[in-house]
């Protein structure tokens, strides 16, 4: 009798947090996704899903201790309790879908990586590219900070580039970034992008070839086990109105578009994570197909 070989598994986390975000609404989207079917999706695509339920709810709330790292204590503490609870998810074939939240996920899911004792690589999906610090803009939203704190950068405020373990969690090499429009960076980000000769892989050539984009930016990394991090306000705003960045209007792929990269890049055998940040149902009340889209998105087949 022949056995039926094993269903890959997808552990699927959320964390509904929004603490180091701009305002309150993105600690919404882990329910909303579910609510939604995101469960059902996945299984339909082919994965066993354990969903694993959510970590602690932690809100933004105006931080005037900590003008220019707002809720910096808060997020350290979301960064650590994911690096814990997603190592323990990191097994040998089983796969993680992290859902936030702020995009300091993207942190937390770099820790688990760690302390699942693999070397952090990760392609990061953004319209930005985050790498912010508190002494380099006023804006106070950790959010547009992850990738500073993981590459531990000058002016990081400590207690979040050390709260998963050492730092820094990632090396410049074990970075690519997907989709970025750089007119829409600072001019320190852009400075740091240079000085750390940064491969970014720029939202005009996602448009154009999304299957090749995706590839190109996988190729920019070494060989071995990566994750995946999307912000969605990479999408063009008034495709999918799902950001909590909303000036993303008129430029950025398409969900569809985005499905095509995804593809590429979470069927790869090494892809062992995703994370996905800034959704706020909210604003995704305005098109009742957006969410549903999403995650037709994020349901890609099992490999």
């Amino acid at each position: 009798m022949t056995s039926q070989p094993r269903q890959p598994t997808l552990n699927v986390l959320g964390v509904p947090d929004s603490a180091g975000a701009y305002c309150v609404g993105v600690e919404h989207a882990p329910a909303a996704l579910r609510d939604a079917g995101l469960i059902e999706a996945l299984s339909d695509a082919g994965w066993h899903v354990r969903d694993r339920g959510d970590l602690t709810r932690r809100l933004w709330a105006p931080d005037l201790a900590n003008r220019y790292s707002q809720n910096v204590g808060e997020e350290s503490a979301a960064v650590a309790e994911l690096a814990d609870a997603g190592a323990a998810l990191l097994c040998e074939g089983e796969r993680l879908l992290v859902v936030g939240g702020s995009c300091v996920v993207a942190v937390g899911l770099c820790g688990a990586m760690a302390r699942a004792g693999q070397r952090p690589r990760l392609v990061y999906i953004d319209r930005h590219l985050d790498l912010n610090t508190p002494l380099s803009t006023t804006e106070g939203s950790l959010s547009w900070m992850g990738m500073a704190h993981a590459l531990d950068l000058e002016g990081a405020a400590k207690e979040l580039a050390t709260a998963a373990g050492e730092a820094p969690l990632l090396r410049p090499a074990d970075l690519v970034y997907l989709g970025v429009d750089l007119a829409q960076t600072t001019e320190g980000e852009r400075s740091q992008r240079e000085a750390l000769g940064l491969a970014v892989v720029e939202q005009i050539a996602l448009v154009a070839d999304p299957r090749r984009a995706a590839r190109t930016a996988r190729a920019h990394l070494a060989p071995g086990p990566f994750i995946v991090h999307l912000d969605v306000d990479v999408l063009d705003f008034l495709d999918a109105p799902l950001a909590e960045n909303v000036n993303g209007r008129n430029s950025g792929p398409t969900v569809e578009q985005l499905r095509v990269a995804l593809a590429e890049l979470l069927q790869h055998p090494d892809c062992w994570a995703m994370s996905i940040g800034q959704v706020v149902p909210a604003h995704a009340a305005a098109d009742p197909t957006a969410i549903p889209r999403l995650i037709g998105a994020l349901a890609v087949s099992s490999p």
